[in-house]
């Protein structure tokens, strides 16, 4: 059995590194490097956006509340279906608008200081969606080699590979390997969710051995808390930088628009499996190791409810993906740092050589970064509510308003982008939410965030001059 994981899992990164290292010989320039040369076809960029989005927060944070909550768990991945809906009809203005990052976009729109506060906020939330794919990772090994790996352990162990194989090629190597892993993660969920149901005793022994409500729209949660898993993620969904960047690598703007097609299509079926598994796996361990960590219940219901290669095969899966996620949550926040501040304001006259000796080191610093978040990170569903909701109330609303809004000015833009910002970070610190109302004190953060970043957005834009025709020109 362990020799048949230690296969599978040497397998998955030799091919991976060898992906990464073949598409580095042919890295020779900036754009090469952040959005793989503008040359992506609509099917790799439906596995790469498809790997991107399903990583640690469905297959560890999704799971966990699959494992507390039954299907009522399905209210997170909605918020990503009710996103991509609407993405539809960005990806084509995404494509057309052609630039590296989302800093480059609200500079366009906006202004240099929407752009530097756009960077903080990306930076805060995507090392923080980075920092939980370690874990996650870390928790696979442990489940795989329990006597010679901790949990901890294999979080550094994964993190080091994710920060040298994302080093090396950037989106074009982001990208190809995210064709490899989304193929194998598919096929694998696709063909252990119903034997599980199966060999569970069918539909009928799952919901004899758990409570009703796991059954049920709600199940355990209140409609407010199922809100709080849905709307930031459905913001995150329709504000997502890496998304965008992969729209700024497609090779034309059909290619983007058909790949959204494909994208939605492979993650509601991807993310349905995925809460399936969760579910039929808490009734067929409820007690035990994984009673304690349900996070690990995919990973360990792989490891003890399937044959032994189907088994291995869908953890070999997990572990791929979450290297796939970690990757692109870590090259996307390198990109600002290069593009947004080294090449903006340090060195604008750059060689290519030089940006992508920056552009790597960035990458292994903020990997250092990530993992020292993910250190003290112990539950991955509040790591992931976390990350979302700095990016959500943060950013989503100005960029949506970059496309839809000739109205929200520069000052409008700033003012929603560092109260998002500000609120998030702010709000669990202690004795900060003790000075609202009960109500308003035991939610998250993402409503008062979101509610604020847009309040302030509105207000400043009705006192503030409007937007110049220029500012405008390129989103219409």
């Amino acid at each position: 059995m362990s020799s048949l994981y230690v296969i599978l899992l040497v397998v998955i990164a030799v091919v991976l590194m060898g992906v990464s290292l073949f598409r580095a010989s042919l890295v020779k320039t900036k754009a090469d490097y952040l959005v793989a040369g503008r040359s992506l076809p609509a099917i790799v960029l439906v596995f790469t956006l498809l790997s991107s989005w399903i990583g640690a927060g469905s297959l560890f944070a999704g799971a966990e509340n699959a494992y507390r909550n039954g299907f009522a768990a399905l209210w997170q991945p909605a918020g990503g279906w009710l996103g991509l809906l609407l993405i539809y009809f960005i990806a084509p203005r995404a494509r057309k608008f052609a630039q590296f990052t989302i800093p480059d976009l609200l500079e366009a729109r906006y202004n240099q200081t929407a752009r530097a506060l756009g960077v903080i906020a990306i930076l805060f939330a995507y090392t923080g969606i980075c920092s939980y794919q370690f874990r996650g990772g870390g928790d696979v090994l442990h489940l795989i080699f329990p006597d010679e790996v901790t949990p901890e352990l294999g979080t550094y162990l994964i993190a080091f590979f994710v920060i040298a194989m994302t080093a090396l090629a950037g989106m074009s190597s982001v990208a190809y390997t995210d064709l490899i892993i989304g193929s194998l993660v598919s096929i694998t969920c696709l063909i252990a969710a119903p034997y599980l149901v199966i060999h569970a005793g069918g539909w009928a022994g799952v919901r004899a051995a758990l409570p009703a409500n796991h059954f049920q729209v709600l199940g355990n949660l209140t409609l407010v808390r199922a809100l709080e898993f849905l709307v930031p993620t459905m913001l995150l969904m329709l504000g997502n930088q890496a998304m965008y960047q992969k729209f700024f690598s497609a090779k034309s703007e059909g290619d983007a628009r058909k790949a959204v097609v494909g994208w939605i299509i492979g993650t509601v079926i991807l993310e349905a499996a995925i809460i399936t598994i969760s579910v039929v796996g808490s009734a067929m361990f409820p007690t035990g190791e994984v009673a304690a960590h349900p996070r690990e219940i995919i990973p360990y219901t792989a490891r003890h409810g399937l044959p032994a290669l189907l088994g291995a095969l869908l953890l070999a899966a997990v572990f791929a993906k979450v290297i796939s996620t970690a990757s692109n949550f870590l090259f996307s926040p390198a990109t600002n740092l290069v593009n947004d501040i080294f090449v903006r304001y340090v060195s604008p006259q750059a060689s290519n050589k030089s940006v992508l000796i920056v552009s790597r080191l960035c990458v292994v610093l903020l990997g250092c970064w990530a993992l020292y978040q993910a250190v003290f990170a112990e539950s991955i569903l509040q790591k992931m509510l976390y990350a979302y909701t700095v990016y959500s109330a943060a950013l989503t609303p100005v960029i949506l308003a970059a496309f839809y809004s000739r109205r929200v000015t520069p000052w409008g833009a700033v003012a929603a982008i560092a109260t998002g910002t500000v609120v998030t970070l702010a709000w669990d610190i202690p004795g900060v939410k003790g000075n609202f109302p009960a109500i308003i004190a035991g939610r998250d953060a993402i409503f008062p965030a979101l509610f604020a970043a847009v309040a302030a957005m509105i207000l400043v834009s009705m006192v503030t001059p409007r937007p110049s025709a220029s500012q405008l020109a390129e989103f219409s």
